[in-house]
């Protein structure tokens, strides 16, 4: 029965590891995934643990991964992920991995390296060319009619000024040649000019190619600069501006023959660096092709080495240091799983002791373990954002388990488990109150034909592996949108409702022409009443109920609305009642597991008296007003509400017409008995917890010991049936011999606080069940607005015309479905959906103050 309706067994046990063989056991738990490990050093720093060495060289490996990785991407490659999960590895495999992981690295290092200086030496040679390039058509080109003269080449031939000045300047010219960045040009021309007062002559020009940039990796057009000057202290200031606007400054020479011969020897030198450069760019690809073939495989090995040695330093020696032991939570139906994989471990690290586990008696309250699939993954996450199930209580997402099923896991590990039934609490009543507010044959099939296609292509990497969040979040909710599109459909046919239009599926149950020949409607009575009235009573106007669903003649109607809200809003009542009913029953179940049977008659029965003897005679209103008046009598139908008023009232109304005779005592006994519950639901389970802890507890030593009743969810669950409870806490009648005694106050406040809690929720619940009306009916609204205004206006033109206009139309109308309809109105009756299952449903019952079971086992690969 557990295995149906609440979480697994967990008990406490005890591993016993040799110091040989502890590795290869650990990593084969880490493998299946089975247990949650205990640090039994808690006070002990990490830095002082045994195996802090190994978590450092582990950490040092990954360091040179994030290199390598880094390399990877900055050449323009993706590391792949791991496609085999390859086994942890064992010291000499490890030592063998950290050597050519490092050996690659140090490749990497020095290709790089020397790929960088290659590439900034043909830099250098290129913008030198460039500058003697450039410089050489400064110095050649005569200057441009009626302009200033400028300064030409100088050369043995020609002098670069005018022969005449020789006798006023008599010093040598010497230029300064260089490239400078783009942004400091206008800067450096200024500080020139006025830090050597003109006796200069500077040029300008763009470098015909762009180049990159060494320091921001950008590719720019630098500007080639040349200055003439005379003076060997204005030479030294224009070095000096040069470096400060860090200018590549490069020698030129004087003459013209010796350009020519510096531009020949560049050109070979570039031809040689060419080749050189393509030479280290494919060894440099041979390297990086070797990392990206081990790297995953590598940095998966290291995770989980690093991940062994963490839950290492988290055990404790024995006193002669030569056997670890373990504190692990472990499911009950795992102990031979885990024997299994100790033998296993003991066996591949070639030890001749195998290694055990003990269970160990405590009174701690174990975690939770709820065995999920890709199917009930995502029912389950509703029921755990509300709050995790308390150990072995209720759970409202529980559902069935295959072991065979690919996507089976527990927690983040997979387990293997025999199948059981199935309690599908949440995977039916979510969907389903959500559809009842979503109810549309065309908008849940849209939203049932998208899940289905993630359905259909869940293993597909492009989706798994998407990087919007709200993409991965639609991606994991597959199966629950799936279902929530299938019972919209279910309800949409209730509602006969296709994008706000009904549907004849079957013949109307009115008949039109029954009544016209009744009622004689003449052609003028016709065209002076727009709307005809159908009257029930007469024969043959109304055949009967409709087979499925609302008959499709009440769209045409003018009354339409106030049917279906009439309709809608007593289903809400009727299906709320169910729902919180069926959840104070489920807490009938906790109480017998816990063995609290005392609750059975303090709390299930005053519960159950008054959400029953009010609301639910509300149920029995609404149901017997259905069947026993009719439409030849309902113009004298009684109105409940009145009924319901009066009730509590103790009253009746002489104009409201009783349902049934003895209406009136039958309300007054229900009110009382209703009255009379909540006391004995406030002062029964304290008075009893405080009688019962003032009887004396008398147990013979040797005498059968009897099965104490346990304590509630909310406090210590110890004792009783559990598996973790000592012989001392069975004696000592569910508590541990130093545990405090119950204090009276704070068991009546909580007593108290739960009262008043289900009191006045039974009350507001009631009326929060009234969502469901008001959501459907704003969704038929807006689906019938949208329509209306959007869709209605292409069928106007019934030609050629309105045929291309209809185009447009009906992508303006499905873009609006999908954005309002389906998103936004889906994530609303989502969230009211939501809310009706966490603070209606589930607070009936559920308590959700538990911790779940976090298995050690290695991640698939989430190493960064």
């Amino acid at each position: 029965m557990g295995s149906l309706f609440r979480s697994e067994e967990v008990c406490l046990a005890q591993l016993f590891l040799q110091s040989a063989s502890a590795y290869s056991c650990i990593s084969e738990l880490g493998e299946r995934g089975l247990l949650e490990f205990r640090d039994l050093n808690p006070k002990v720093s990490p830095f002082q643990r045994r195996f802090v060495g190994e978590v450092r060289r582990c950490e040092e490996m990954e360091k040179t991964f994030t290199f390598l990785q880094q390399e990877m991407r900055s050449a323009g490659r993706v590391p792949g992920p791991c496609r085999e999960s390859p086994r942890a590895p064992v010291a000499r495999e490890a030592l063998r991995v950290q050597e050519q992981s490092e050996q690659l690295a140090q490749e990497l290092r020095e290709v790089t390296r020397n790929r960088a200086s290659l590439r900034g030496r043909l830099r250098d040679l290129r913008q030198y060319l460039h500058v003697l390039r450039e410089g050489q058509r400064f110095t050649s080109l005569p200057a441009p009619h009626g302009s200033p003269p400028r300064p030409r080449a100088l050369s043995e031939r020609e002098p670069i000024l005018d022969p005449s000045l020789h006798q006023h300047l008599e010093r040598k010219i010497n230029f300064v040649a260089g490239v400078i960045h783009p942004w400091r040009v206008t800067a450096f021309e200024r500080l020139l000019w006025r830090a050597c007062r003109g006796y200069l002559v500077a040029s300008f020009v763009e470098m015909p190619e762009p180049m990159e940039d060494p320091a921001t990796g950008e590719s720019i057009t630098w500007v080639i600069f040349l200055i003439s000057y005379w003076g060997e202290q204005i030479g030294q200031k224009i070095r000096k501006i040069s470096d400060c606007f860090h200018c590549q400054v490069y020698p030129y020479p004087e003459s013209e023959a010796s350009r020519t011969d510096t531009i020949t020897g560049l050109h070979g030198q570039i031809q040689d660096l060419s080749v050189v450069l393509e030479e280290t760019e494919q060894y440099l690809a041979q390297v990086l092709d070797k990392v990206a073939l081990a790297l995953p495989t590598w940095r998966m090995q290291v995770q989980k080495m690093k991940a062994i040695y963490l839950i290492l330093n988290q055990c404790s020696f024995d006193v002669t240091e030569k056997c670890l032991i373990a504190e692990v939570w472990c499911p009950v139906r795992d102990l031979t799983q885990v024997q299994d994989a100790l033998r296993q471990g003991s066996y591949q690290s070639g030890s001749s002791v195998e290694c055990f586990v003990q269970r160990v008696p405590t009174s701690e309250i174990p975690p939770t373990l709820i065995r999920t699939n890709k199917f009930t993954a995502g029912f389950q996450s509703i029921v755990d954002a509300y709050g995790v199930a308390s150990y072995q209580e209720v759970n409202p997402g529980k559902a069935p388990w295959h072991p065979l099923s690919p996507g089976a896991e527990r927690g983040t590990s997979c387990v293997t488990q025999s199948l059981c039934p199935t309690a599908p609490y949440a995977i039916i009543t979510f969907p389903f109150i959500f559809a009842i507010m979503f109810g549309d044959v065309g908008h849940g099939l849209l939203m049932f034909l998208f899940a289905l296609w993630m359905v259909l292509y869940e293993d597909s990497p492009r989706l798994q592996q998407g990087t919007s969040e709200i993409w991965l979040t639609f991606f994991k909710g597959r199966y629950l949108i799936l279902l929530m599109g299938a019972f919209s459909i279910y309800t949409g046919f209730i509602y006969n409702e296709c994008f706000s239009k009904a549907t004849a599926i079957f013949p109307s149950a009115w008949s039109v022409a029954t009544m016209a020949n009744h009622s004689s409607w003449s052609s003028a009575y016709l065209a002076t009443h727009p709307s005809l009235t159908l009257d029930p009573n007469v024969t043959g106007v109304f055949r009967g109920p409709y087979p499925f669903g609302i008959d499709p003649i009440w769209s045409l109607a003018t009354n339409h609305l106030n049917f279906l809200n009439s309709f809608k809003m007593k289903m809400s009542v009727v299906l709320g009642i169910v729902h919180m009913g069926f959840g104070v029953v489920l807490g009938v179940f906790n109480h017998l597991h816990f063995q609290q049977r005392h609750r059975l008659v303090l709390e299930f029965l005053p519960e159950m008296i008054f959400l029953l003897g009010l609301f639910g005679y509300l149920v029995f209103l609404i149901f017997y007003k259905w069947i026993t008046f009719s439409a030849a009598d309902s113009l004298v139908a009684p109105s409940i509400l009145i009924h319901f008023i009066d009730m509590f009232l103790f009253t009746s109304n002489a104009e409201n017409l009783p349902l049934y005779p003895g209406q009136v005592p039958v309300q007054m006994v229900l009110v009382v008995l209703a009255l009379a519950s909540v006391p004995v639901l406030l002062l029964g389970t304290p008075l009893y917890q405080w009688c019962r802890q003032r009887a004396p507890r008398m147990v013979r030593l040797g005498a059968p010991v009897v099965m104490g009743e346990q304590e509630p969810l909310l406090e210590e669950q110890e004792g009783g049936n559990s598996v973790n409870a000592t012989k001392e806490d069975v004696e000592s009648g569910g508590h541990s011999p130093d545990a405090k005694h119950l204090d009276f106050a704070e068991i009546f406040m909580h007593q108290a606080i739960h009262t008043i809690e289900y009191c006045l929720g039974c009350v507001s619940n009631t009326a929060s069940y009234l969502r469901l009306w008001a959501l459907s009916l704003a969704h038929a609204q807006l689906s019938e607005v949208l329509w209306t205004m959007v869709m209605r206006n292409g069928f106007v033109r019934l030609s050629y015309v309105g045929g291309v206009v209809l185009v447009p139309v009906f992508a303006a109308f499905a873009v609006l479905t999908v954005a309002i309809l389906l998103v936004m109105e889906g994530l609303s009756a989502f969230l009211h959906a939501l809310r009706l299952h966490w603070v209606e449903f589930q607070n009936k019952f559920y308590v959700g103050a538990g911790y779940k079971l976090c298995p050690f086992a290695f991640a698939p690969d989430t190493w960064e």
